[in-house]
């Protein structure tokens, strides 16, 4: 990965942003800093202000790991898409019941544990689509980490999990991931190229897929093995690289 604000990454982004790609970004640490407490979490004004001002030229989507209602009332502006549950809820198209039913089982039993995760310090979120285990405030992470992969033995083969930061997902192995759904928005967008901007292992598909016509951008270098083409050293850069693309909007023009 190179710098995005390094001279070669500035160019690179200024040369798509001049093609009026999409811009899709993650919402947890890309576009609001990581909080303790998920319910906290929202776009600060300075980000929101630039993307509100970019909306008025480019299509702007949020593909994010929250379900779609929980996100709308943390951005401070009106983005074009919002894609919930890491790629599986689009509001355009119905939620799919073999999605939401793959889980019963799997929910039931979660649920059953109660105790277990209020004794550890783990909070359960069920996002209908999606499934997630959150450890961050738990006493001892590891602990909690190791009572997480044990209540997740012997998944159902119709079902995936995945770590995060501080969090473990499970979704059906059939819905769409964000490299699906950002797919799905370039060609509903008619857009011919898009930037996308994200900071976890529900990004990684997107990085992985490498469309010849997208930019990738991750925020933080904790990953060496991320197959991002850019990274941002931190959420804080994230104005930088809004303004530049105001700039290069402009000369557009």
């Amino acid at each position: 990965m190179k710098h995005l604000l390094s001279p070669e990454g500035e160019a690179a982004l200024t040369a798509i942003v001049k093609r009026r790609p999409l811009l899709a970004f993650d919402f947890d640490g890309t576009l609001a800093p990581i909080v303790a407490r998920p319910d906290d979490a929202k776009v600060p004004m300075p980000v929101a202000r630039r993307l509100k001002a970019l909306s008025a030229s480019l299509h702007i989507a949020i593909i994010s790991g929250r379900c779609v209602s929980d996100v709308l009332d943390r951005l401070h502006f009106e983005p074009t898409y919002v894609i919930g549950n890491h790629g599986a809820e689009d509001p355009a198209f119905p939620l799919l019941d073999t999605h939401f039913h793959a889980m019963d089982g799997l929910r039931t039993r979660l649920h059953g544990l109660r105790d277990v995760w209020q004794q550890l310090g783990v909070t359960l979120e069920d996002k209908g689509a999606s499934l997630a285990l959150h450890y961050r405030l738990a006493r001892d992470r590891s602990a909690a980490a190791d009572a997480i992969t044990e209540a997740l033995v012997d998944l159902n083969p119709g079902l995936m999990s995945f770590g995060g930061k501080c969090v473990v997902n499970v979704v059906a192995k059939s819905a769409n991931d964000k490299a699906q759904a950002l797919a799905s928005l370039v060609e509903r967008s008619q857009a011919v190229c898009a930037v996308f901007v994200g900071d976890d292992v529900n990004d990684e598909p997107v990085f992985a897929r490498g469309e010849a016509n997208w930019l990738t951008v991750r925020v933080g270098r904790d990953d060496p093995s991320s197959q991002a083409q850019y990274f941002l050293d931190s959420v804080s850069d994230l104005p930088a690289m809004l303004e530049l693309m105001q700039v290069a909007l402009m000369s557009a023009e």
